[in-house]
């Protein structure tokens, strides 16, 4: 990995100034995402449509798409030169972004019962972004992010790291109950119930979005705050479109169920 830095980068002070500008990138890219969800939306799952291209297997695009976000920072840690990762406050970020994408990675996909499948656009994309995110995140902790002496006990990692955790909790929880709602050879929609589903529509992207801010609190870096802030826009639409759906789909559906953030939106 050293060698193909070395090749891309005359020194450090410019990897460190890409690493910053593609967090400037995200950013934009975040406002540009925003903009065009206003009129689209996020094309996979029950939004999925031909016109992205043709259908891949949704356990094997989850699988693939979401695997460089774990295989490009393990190959960062071991196989570059680190400067950065023997201080605790990177390890345990590290740690955060290992423990969401194994997960997401190696675990979510084969849970997956039936789904549809995802069109080959919307998967080409989130594999780029993977490849992207991955070595944003993973080069910046291990190699420059620089903090402060005791900063593990100060109170924005402190608040950070358990918003994290929470987050990472929800999002799981949330994924299971997705899972179970059908029985065995049942199809279609059922209204999700349990959990933080009681109180809001998107559960799943709800606690996804609390974990990715108290990442970025913890972190304390543009190169976090910038994937926070792409995660929200993404997530927070999607949760709105799921709740104008479910309203629309089940007579029943719970009004007083906000959409995704609990008693408030």
């Amino acid at each position: 990995m050293d060698a193909i830095l070395e090749t891309l980068f005359s020194s450090e002070e410019q990897e460190l100034y890409v690493l910053d500008c593609l967090s400037y990138l995200m950013m934009v890219m975040a406002v540009i995402t925003f903009v065009t969800l206003l009129f689209e939306h996020v094309p996979y799952g029950r939004y999925a449509s031909s016109r992205y291209g043709f259908p891949v297997n949704v356990k094997l695009a989850w699988f693939v798409q979401e695997l460089p976000a774990f295989l490009v920072p393990l190959s960062l840690v071991l196989w570059s030169s680190c400067a950065k990762i023997m201080h605790l406050p990177n390890q345990l970020l590290l740690l955060m972004l290992f423990c969401h994408y194994v997960q997401r990675a190696l675990i979510y996909p084969f849970l997956i019962r039936g789904g549809k499948s995802t069109p080959f656009i919307s998967f080409i994309l989130a594999f780029v972004f993977c490849i992207y995110n991955g070595y944003l995140q993973a080069r910046y902790l291990s190699h420059y992010a620089d903090y402060p002496p005791g900063w593990v006990t100060h109170p924005c990692f402190i608040i950070g790291s358990s918003l994290w955790f929470v987050g990472w909790i929800i999002n799981i929880h949330s994924d299971h109950i997705l899972r179970n709602l059908r029985k065995p050879g049942e199809t279609g929609y059922k209204i999700p119930r349990g959990g933080l589903f009681e109180f809001v529509s998107g559960a799943n992207f709800f606690g996804e979005i609390v974990e990715w801010a108290g990442f970025a609190l913890a972190g304390h870096s543009i190169h976090s705050a910038a994937f926070a802030l792409y995660t929200f826009i993404v997530l927070s639409s999607r949760g709105m479109d799921h709740h104008k759906w479910y309203l629309t789909k089940f007579e029943d559906y719970p009004k007083t169920r906000k959409a995704l953030i609990p008693f408030v939106l």
